[in-house]
């Protein structure tokens, strides 16, 4: 059942008892999963003898989750909410046997005074100590949170470092596990700069700040990590027909080396993908459709997807015709107005403009809403329209006359030209999959009529 505290829940075992005593299964995954546990992956399993009542432990918040039970005896437990938020400071207790187990997550502050003599507290937890873990502490006998214990402190058996621990306004809050975005100088990384300010748990991480070419595995305390933004890509769709090395090393094995990190670790994965993983014969494309890259960028943007999918936290982001900050398609056809350039641009390439600020918007929805982990689609709404169009629209908001645009084939446009990657005939991506968690794509003729303005 759900607690007082957020995340805190309390359990109820199935405890079968004879002539000869009785059995229980403690903790058992697939149950207690589909019950409503976190799937939290524990790694260590650790046992506290306690001979007499009386002794009493407490109040430590360790940056991991716990699985806490008693195999004999009983205890009076006490948790409190040491995470920041609105919830710091709140109060759950309950008196805990072999017949329940609690669920304590990473920031609530635990605590138990042995009711019988010869009790075993028993836990579960999803991190190995480490000296470099940050830990929070509060007073067993603090007045703010005032807990009812039922053999009173003075006679209880306290270890010195519990009787010393800080009152409640001295205790720093724990923070939120840390969210690092990757690529964070690219079109979607600074948007996700600016849908983070403020937010001091997120990190961003540049090519430079992290390498992933080379083993991670021990380049950060990936514990503290709750989620990794993929944003980064290398994203020359032409330059990728030559440049097989770099396009896969950006687009896929970077994304496993993610992954297996992410999955080592219970991070959840956010891997940004493209619609060049569809040949375009059809459209508009679900998520379950099936990939068909025909380009070098396509099929090692679709070896990332699965990459990704390896971790078992993920989100694939899918998404098309990205504008953001930098140089973009918009932005060429507003300066090839403003200089009296009259373009021809391909007709029958049709889809939907998305806006970075619109994808980091989205990311953050998936996130906070705790969306189901999968693929999504995650594009503009509103009709689709091919790029001779859109150029057209650019020149009209811009002030032009946007009949100085004509229209070509993709064919006639690229005729001659060496080293041209396919493109996508139709990039047109379902929105309804991202739409049934609540999330509203904006209009892209709405964003574009924002992005000119700005």
């Amino acid at each position: 059942m759900k607690t007082t505290i957020d995340g805190l829940l309390l359990f109820d075992l199935d405890v079968r008892g004879d002539n000869r005593g009785w059995f229980k299964e403690n903790w058992q995954r697939e149950k207690m999963t589909a019950a409503g546990l976190p799937d939290f992956g524990p790694v260590q399993n650790n046992i506290s003898f306690n001979a007499t009542a009386g002794t009493t432990r407490g109040i430590h918040a360790e940056p991991w989750d716990k699985w806490v039970s008693v195999a004999t005896g009983r205890i009076f437990g006490a948790w409190v909410d040491l995470r920041e938020g609105d919830g710091f400071g709140r109060v759950f207790t309950a008196e805990i046997g072999p017949e329940k187990a609690i669920f304590v997550p990473r920031g609530v502050g635990n605590a138990f005074q042995v009711l019988e003599d010869g009790t075993a507290y028993t836990y579960l937890v999803n991190d190995h100590w480490s000296p470099d873990a940050s830990y929070s502490f509060l007073n067993l006998a603090d007045e703010t949170v005032a807990i009812d214990w039922p053999i009173a402190l003075s006679s209880a058996e306290l270890s010195e470092k519990d009787r010393n621990h800080p009152r409640l306004a001295d205790v720093t809050p724990v923070p939120p596990r840390k969210i690092l975005v990757v690529g964070s100088n690219g079109q979607l990384g600074r948007a996700l700069r600016s849908a983070y300010e403020g937010f001091s748990h997120v990190e961003f991480a540049t090519r430079e700040d992290l390498d992933l070419t080379g083993d991670i595995s021990g380049a950060r305390r990936w514990r503290d990590y709750g989620t990794i933004i993929n944003a980064g890509a290398y994203t020359a769709v032409d330059a990728a027909e030559t440049d097989r090395a770099g396009a896969w090393a950006a687009n896929a094995t970077g994304v496993a080396a993610l992954a297996r990190v992410a999955a080592e670790n219970g991070i959840t994965l956010v891997h940004v993908s493209s619609d060049y993983v569809f040949d375009g014969s059809a459209g508009p494309y679900g998520e379950s459709d099936p990939v068909a890259p025909v380009g070098v960028y396509g099929q090692s943007k679709a070896a990332g997807d699965i990459a990704a999918t390896t971790a078992p936290r993920h989100y694939v982001v899918r998404t098309s015709w990205v504008i953001g900050e930098g140089s973009n398609f918009v932005r060429t056809m507003a300066s090839l107005a403003s200089r009296g350039v009259d373009p021809s641009v391909v007709d029958d390439q049709v889809g939907r403009l998305t806006f970075a600020s619109e994808i980091a918007r989205g990311i953050r929805h998936l996130l906070d809403s705790d969306a189901a982990y999968g693929t999504y689609n995650l594009t503009g709404s509103g009709a689709p329209r091919s790029w001779f169009e859109i150029a057209r629209r650019v020149f009209e908001l811009t002030g032009h006359d946007s009949s100085r645009v004509s229209a070509t084939s993709t064919a006639d446009y690229y005729a001659g030209k060496a080293g041209i990657a396919p493109r996508p005939a139709n990039s047109v991506l379902a929105l309804d999959k991202i739409e049934a968690t609540g999330f509203a794509p904006a209009d892209a003729d709405d964003s574009l009529v924002e992005y000119l303005r700005q």
